[in-house]
């Protein structure tokens, strides 16, 4: 049983992190470039929690963020690359979610700024629950 709860209190933020993220970057009555950017900001912090579901050890609260720091600025740097592929993947709703399809270095600032409260999130969590040290 305790299993379960922390699983489902790692789970919760997760559910309502991502509907406003994803809910934020489709509303209507705001800036549209405010609405892609600070997007950027969800999308960091959401998968910083849902790589914790799969990670929940206090000495991944540090390196989760890095990690997913670093893949997204990847994938901001891989929206120049033009490949059939991509541009294919891209054509799709999830595709623009998952990997966006215009670079801008404006993104950059909220990919930081995302994946900071992201830490400061699951540093939260830790706090609240028990978890094994590794």
């Amino acid at each position: 049983m305790p299993l379960l709860t922390n699983i489902c209190r790692r789970s919760i933020p997760l559910a309502i992190i991502l509907p406003i993220g994803l809910l934020y970057s489709h509303y209507r009555y705001s800036i549209l470039w405010l609405n892609q950017e600070v997007g950027g900001i969800f999308y960091e912090i959401c998968w910083c929690l849902f790589a914790f579901l799969f990670i929940p050890t206090r000495s991944s609260i540090t390196q989760i963020p890095l990690w997913i720091l670093i893949i997204t600025c990847l994938l901001e740097f891989m929206q120049l690359w033009d490949p059939p592929f991509l541009n294919w993947v891209r054509s799709f709703w999830w595709g623009k979610i998952l990997i966006g399809t215009a670079f801008t270095w404006f993104d950059f600032p909220y990919y930081f700024i995302g994946s900071s409260l992201g830490w400061l999130w699951l540093r939260l969590i830790v706090q609240r629950t028990k978890l094994k040290r590794e």
